[in-house]
């Protein structure tokens, strides 16, 4: 067994996959439009669905925005350098909630960013993933 994807409801389908394509550097692996219930679907990650978990952004078209409720918390993400990652959201028009640095209570560099939605995206050091799950 695995995880085969996230699912998140977005406002702006478009304005979704260009933050995940253009800011965080994954692209669409498919899309698909449901006419008769009048929602569309985009897959978006960083490996081919049947190896990589992915992101599925849902766009409702006559909803524009969610209450996320206190539930979900974030999706993280490993990345080599987690400062560089925040100056390149930054450049990009992107919202960094927290800078690079350790995690408290530990070592681990960490970083959080938003989605165009409001969703948290934790950025983990590469190098220190292994460390944050606890191996």
């Amino acid at each position: 067994m695995r995880i085969l994807h996230t699912m998140i409801r977005v406002g702006d389908l478009q304005r979704s996959i260009d933050f995940y394509t253009r800011v965080m550097g994954m692209r669409v692996l498919r899309t698909s439009e449901n006419t008769q219930y009048k929602y569309s679907l985009a897959f978006v990650g960083y490996g081919d669905e049947t190896t990589s978990s992915v992101i599925e952004l849902t766009y409702n078209w006559d909803t524009d925005t969610y209450d996320h409720g206190t539930a979900f918390g974030h999706i993280a993400i490993g990345v080599d350098d987690v400062a560089q990652m925040c100056h390149a959201v930054k450049q990009a028009g992107g919202k960094v909630t927290r800078e690079a640095g350790p995690v408290k209570g530990g070592s681990t560099i960490i970083a959080f960013v938003e989605d165009p939605d409001g969703y948290k995206l934790e950025l983990i050091q590469n190098d220190q993933a292994d460390q944050a799950l606890g191996h």
